[in-house]
């Protein structure tokens, strides 16, 4: 089953990865289970490797090994107590960190000169401070 990741920011289109490039693996889960948590597979470890992936153009795969750099990346699920909703969860979780790294750096703030008045009022009050510690310490004969 191919895994659709929403459209975003950085993929406007969205994006399908199929499921041949997809690794599941299945394995007992210490989880909740009750008596059938020592015979039933619902850990679900689910891998792709997004740097050999055919979906994605040259400019969004050098976004996401910048940041996410551990590749294959390697998503664990095993809050639950099926296996079928393990893997949506993994799915979920996949799909989630794939459109964070693929969505463009939020833009950079310009810095402002301060204004006159601000310049200014913080003078006046380097000043003052200045002159109430001058006030301080020993008292002088004039």
């Amino acid at each position: 089953m191919d895994l659709r990741v929403a459209p975003g920011p950085g993929i406007p289109d969205g994006l399908v990865i199929p499921a041949a490039e997809l690794v599941e693996r299945f394995s007992r889960s210490p989880g909740p289970g009750g008596q059938s948590v020592n015979t039933t597979d619902s850990r679900v470890e689910l891998e792709w490797d997004g740097g050999a992936s055919a979906v994605l153009s040259d400019h969004q795969r050098s976004r996401l090994l910048s940041r996410l750099p551990a590749q294959p990346l390697r998503i664990v699920a095993a809050e639950h107590r099926s296996q079928h909703r393990n893997r949506v969860a993994a799915r979920e979780r996949l799909a989630e960190q794939v459109r964070t790294a693929l969505a463009p750096p939020p833009p950079k703030r310009r810095p402002t000169k301060p204004t006159r008045g601000s310049q200014q009022r913080r003078l006046d009050a380097k000043r003052q401070r200045g002159e109430t510690k001058s006030l301080r310490g020993r008292v002088r004969d004039t």
